[in-house]
Formats: structure tokens, sequence, C-alpha cells
């Protein structure tokens, strides 16, 4: 195709080698063409006046017959194909957040049964997200150079065998590998965020990631629902066990899964992009466009941690890491002070030869169940204020307003006001972290969103693995010590939102 020409409008193109070129006059209602050839006969006058007046309007111009990934899916826009993806990702997420929520549970019934130590309950939670931390940029890299399907295919695999084995682990020491190897495994459920969005119009991107957020709080009210039903009674193995079931439909599924197009147009599969994008099409009842599919920007190294930290990305990256791991940090130690703070304003009961035993009661499985309800107000929340503010402000207001929540925690023992603060808190910093999930995509290009979502997830586990230590340990020590290290970190990580180089909001995704 030729030069498009200055003032031609966006899709179309002149051609090279025309020697007429049609220009449509609009005289009284009616078009009439007029053309000028290339060759040595006169033009009269008038028609070469008439023709320079209009040739920046509407000279030899014939439609573009290229398009790219980010122009089919939004022409193709939302549909079936979408809800199908939609709910196959979710189940994903939901897995996953059993799996979180599992180890708020986990750590007080070890130390009732095994007569674990606060370190050995907080080191249970650390190596699950040691395995995560040391898996992140593995699964992105994997992803990148062989497509996200067959990675999470592996990794709906390894989770269910790991989480079964985990519930029959005869020690502590056999019981911290088998979930080590399950933070392994869970290391790769980012990429799914990276596949989903791949796939949403640019319009509805924001919205569908956030609401994802529901299937993990989803998981998550599930997971302490069966903790109340079956822990009690059968015991954490039992839970452990029943709490693959998910694992085990997720890896089931996982085959039917679509490879991400823009991933198939980056390796020069533009056929298999096409059938995927007809596949859209049908499902979603659209017409196909017509052309030739291309790939949109300039060519980066797949699957380059390296090129995270090139010129042009490198202030992103960085604040990107700071603020994951921020997130992760503030996240999981709400949830496990809620269950600490839940269960120490009781005595103590002997179990066997442990004295200083804390079991969760009724009435605390209740009200973890009401603060992790909290999650779905949060993401309705997020979802109106980040299309109305941006995403960088929403993500800086809603770390402000967390770290108030936590301070707050220091002034009341009761247990209907800790209750609510700690509602708050966790819808606001549940809608934080999907609103960091929506922004990392966006910012960065094809050849690297999967290894950049996988780098970031990387850092968040480096939060997750120290909050045990805070939220479990120094906890017992002094409240205000705890809660003001969450606050300081969301403060700063304020900072960092705002210091963000670019806002996404109703943008293209970048090719």
């Amino acid at each position: 195709m030729g030069v498009r020409r200055p003032g031609t409008q966006r899709g179309y193109e002149e051609m090279q080698g025309a020697n007429v070129a049609a220009v449509n006059v609009a005289i009284a209602g009616h078009t009439t063409p007029i053309a000028t050839h290339n060759n040595n006969h006169q033009v009269p006058p008038q028609t070469t006046a008439m023709t320079q007046e209009f040739e920046m309007a509407s000279v030899s111009v014939v439609p573009d017959d290229t398009f790219t990934v980010t122009q089919a899916v939004n022409a193709l826009g939302f549909g079936w194909f979408q809800v199908k993806l939609s709910l196959c990702v979710g189940l994903c997420w939901m897995a996953d957040s059993m799996e979180m929520t599992i180890l708020s549970v986990l750590g007080p019934a070890l130390h009732c049964d095994w007569g674990v130590t606060r370190y050995q309950q907080a080191l249970t939670t650390t190596i699950v997200f040691l395995g995560m931390m040391l898996s992140s940029t593995f699964w992105g890299q994997l992803s990148d150079r062989y497509g996200r399907k067959p990675a999470l295919t592996l990794c709906g695999v390894l989770l269910f065998l790991y989480g079964l084995l985990s519930a029959v682990a005869p020690s502590f020491g056999w019981l911290l590998l088998l979930r080590g190897l399950v933070g392994f495994a869970i290391g790769c459920v980012p990429q799914s965020v990276t596949l989903y969005a791949e796939f949403l119009p640019t319009k509805q991107r924001a919205k569908c990631v956030v609401l994802l957020d529901c299937f993990w709080a989803l998981g998550a009210c599930f997971e302490v629902a069966l903790a109340l039903a079956v822990a009690p009674r059968l015991g954490w193995r039992w839970l452990l066990g029943l709490s693959a079931a998910p694992l085990f439909v997720f890896a089931v599924i996982t085959p039917w899964l679509p490879e991400s197009a823009r991933y198939n147009v980056a390796c020069g599969q533009n056929d298999k992009a096409l059938a995927t994008l007809e596949q859209i099409a049908h499902d979603n009842k659209k017409s196909m466009l017509l052309g030739r599919l291309v790939v949109e920007g300039t060519a980066t190294p797949r699957g380059s941690v390296r090129a995270l930290l090139s010129t042009s990305l490198r202030r992103t990256t960085l604040l990107l890491w700071f603020i994951w791991m921020s997130c992760a940090f503030c996240y999981y130690g709400l949830v496990l002070m809620s269950t600490e703070l839940f269960s120490g304003d009781r005595k103590p009961v002997v179990a066997g030869d442990i004295e200083d035993c804390h079991p969760l009661s009724t009435d605390d499985y209740l009200d973890l169940l009401w603060t992790t309800l909290a999650e779905f107000p949060g993401i309705f929340a997020t979802i109106a204020v980040m299309e109305k503010w941006g995403r960088k402000k929403t993500m800086a207001f809603q770390f402000i307003l967390y770290g108030g929540c936590v301070l707050l925690l220091t002034t009341t023992k009761d247990r209907i006001a800790l209750t609510m603060i700690l509602f708050l808190a966790r819808g606001v910093i549940a809608g934080l972290f999907q609103a960091a999930y929506v922004y990392t995509p966006e910012v960065y290009p094809t050849a690297l969103r999967s290894v950049g979502v996988g780098g970031c997830s990387a850092l968040a586990r480096l939060g997750a693995m120290a909050t045990p230590y805070v939220a479990q340990v120094l906890l017992q020590s002094s409240v205000w010590s705890a809660v003001s290290v969450y606050g300081v970190f969301a403060i700063s990580a304020s900072v960092a939102c705002l210091l963000l180089p670019y806002e996404t909001r109703g943008s293209d995704m970048v090719q």
C-alpha cells in the first residue's frame, strides 16, 4: 500500500500508480464524478480548479485492507465468547482465592493439632508465597514463549495434584514442601488475567477485569463457609482435600480455553489468530472483518525481563513493582490480622498437650465471612470510581483510605466496631488489587505483557511473604506497631501511584 496522504481519513490510503483520480463533487444535491487523467491531454481550467478544491477531501481513496487484533476485538464487541471466557477464568480465580483464604484458617488449626509455634505458622503462609514469587517470572516467560493456554493447562493440573497431596502430608516438613509447590503452581494464575484482558473490547475491559474479583470474593466466601462446615468436625485435612475440588474442574476445562490472538499474531501465526477471531465473530453473532490481519506497533523481544527495565519502561516497571508488593502486603496482612484479632479476644483452651490453643469458633467464622463479603461492594465501587477518575488516582485514593482504616483498629476493642472497620478495609484493598490488575496489562505491550504481569506478581509475593511476620508475630506483641507498618506502606504506595507516567483509561491496549 502507498504512503498515506496528509488530510485523508484514517483507515484509507492512496494507491500508488493510479492514473485516474475520481473526485465526487456535490452539485445541487447530485454527485458528479470528475476525473483527471495522468497523461498529456489538456484539462479544462474549470475542472482543474474544482479538482484542486476537493482533492483533500475525496481524492482517489480506497478502504485500507488491513486490520489489527485490537480493531477486530473492538469491532466484534462483548458477547457470548467473552461470557464463556469469564466463567473459565473466574473459576481459576475462585480456586486461587480458596487456596489463599485457607492460609488464615490453617495456621491456628496446625497450632492446636501439631503444636507449631507462631513463627512456624507464619512460615506456613510464607512458603506458599515464596513458591509464587519464584515461579511468577517463570510462568510469564513460559506464557510469552509457548502461549497462555499451555501454561494455564499445566498450572491447573499441578495445582490440583499438590493441593490434594497436602491433605495427606505426614509431617510439618512435608506439608511445607507441598504448600510451597502449591504456591509455585499458583504463580501462573495472573496469566489468566492477561489472556482475559486481551479478548476484551476497550470500553468493557476495565469493568470486566475488575469483575473477576467477584469470583475471587466468591471463592473466599466459599472457603470460609466450607471451613465452618468441615474443620470443626472433620479437621483441616478434609478441608484441604475438599478445597482442591475447583482446581480439578479448572484442570478439566483448560483444553477448551482459546489461545491469545495477540500472542499468535506476535509469533507470526496469523492463521491461528484469524481462526480465533472468527470464533469470536461466530459466538457474538457479528460479521468478521475483511482484510489482512497485521501486527500493530514495533517489535519487542518476547519474554524479556531486561526489556521491562528499558529506558521507556523503567520508571513504570519499578513503580508497579512497589505498588504490587504493597498491595499484597496490605491485603494478605488484613486477612491474617482478621483471624488473629477475632480469635485473640477469647481465653485459650487445652487441646492435648497444647495449652494455648485458640480454635476458631462459629462466631469467628461468621465474622470472617462478613468481612470477606466486603469485597463485593469494594469491586463495584472501584469500577465506578476508576472509570471517572482514572486508574492512577483511584489506586492512590484507595491506599490512603486503607491506611486510615487499619490505624482505626487501635482505637477500639468492641467486636462490632472491629468487624465494621475490617469490612471497610477489606472492600477497599480488594478493589485496589483489582485496579492494579487492570492497569498493568494495559500499560505493557503484547510481547511483554505476560512477563510484565508475572514480574509484578513476583514482587507482590515478596510483600505477601513478609506480611505473616507482622500480622501473626508482631501483632501479638503490639497491635499499634503492626498496623503502623501497614499504614506506612499504604501511604508510600499512594505516592507511587501518582508518580506513574501513564494513565490508561479509555486507551487501547498497546500492541
